[in-house]
């Protein structure tokens, strides 16, 4: 039988297959002996013999991601806050590039706007070329925009905690996620969920609860490939005066001027500058 990893612990994954049936499985031998590990998200071929079933194959990986491992996702829906945490820029752009890296298709969802107004911070990304939601759990304000999105998908959720990842499944699942009140002394939410696993939709399509992708890395990424993943880089990036321009100090850079006459969005390009300083300096044997 053909089924999705939705769940694992303690070395047994729990496979749902198309008829809507959950078994449980072991992983074969073959899969230690080539270094293999299931993931969640994985699809793969499964085995049942007398209640007791065990994973046979599995097949491509269209996405991997590393930390917390999950395969095929389809989309990752980054969440911000409008306030209480307030929004971590470079965070929001670092996880961008990792979903262009990724062949991941981003959303960026912009929550609690209840609190205060999120129009700044939507300008910022919806003029970078990215699909914007605004929601407020409060007042359920978004969801019908956001779901769309997530139907017949495998989707993840990143951000910082406290931003409201686990108050915005609650809304859209009927599993009930463990929240956490965001710590008055530090402003930042409290990790609160202990293990990664599929959550169905009834519109049909999964979704993770993902609290370790807030701690995403780009070290992959060549330095001077990193315009590719900023979309409105990456549209102009061969228009400048030289050749392989880095776009950080070179005199007639197109981006440059850009972002001097408020075109691109000076946060973004400051994102840009951090992560290029970071990656220049990696070799590319590090890289492998």
């Amino acid at each position: 039988m053909k089924g999705k990893i939705i769940k694992g612990i303690g070395g047994f994954y729990y496979i749902k297959v198309s008829n809507g049936t959950v078994y449980e499985c072991k992983a074969r031998g073959i899969f230690r002996k080539d270094r293999i590990k299931p993931m969640i998200g994985d699809d793969v071929e499964i085995f049942v013999e007398n209640g007791k079933g065990s994973i046979e194959k599995i097949f491509p990986r269209k996405s991997i991601l590393v930390r917390p491992p999950v395969a095929n996702i389809d989309i990752l829906v980054i969440v911000a806050a409008t306030a209480n945490p307030d929004p971590n820029l470079f965070l929001i752009d670092k996880l961008l590039v990792n979903s262009e890296v990724n062949n991941i298709t981003p959303i960026i969802c912009i929550n609690k706007s209840d609190i205060s107004s999120a129009e700044a911070l939507r300008k910022i990304y919806k003029n970078s070329g990215y699909t914007v939601v605004v929601t407020s759990v409060a007042t359920v304000e978004g969801f019908d925009k956001l779901m769309p999105y997530l139907k017949d998908k495998t989707s993840a959720f990143a951000g910082l905690s406290g931003v409201g990842k686990s108050s915005i499944l609650n809304k859209i699942t009927d599993t009930v996620q463990k929240t956490g009140s965001v710590s008055d002394k530090i402003k930042r939410g409290k990790h609160t969920t202990r293990h990664v696993e599929l959550l169905e939709l009834e519109c049909g399509g999964y979704v993770l609860d993902t609290p370790g992708f807030s701690s995403f890395e780009v070290m992959t990424v060549k330095a001077g490939e990193l315009y590719k993943y900023f979309p409105e880089m990456n549209k102009l990036g061969d228009s400048c005066r030289f050749k392989g321009c880095s776009h950080i100090s070179e005199p007639g850079c197109v981006i440059k001027e850009l972002v001097s006459n408020g075109k691109i969005s000076a946060s973004r390009y400051k994102s840009y500058t951090e992560l290029y300083n970071q990656l220049k300096n990696i070799k590319d044997w590090e890289n492998k």
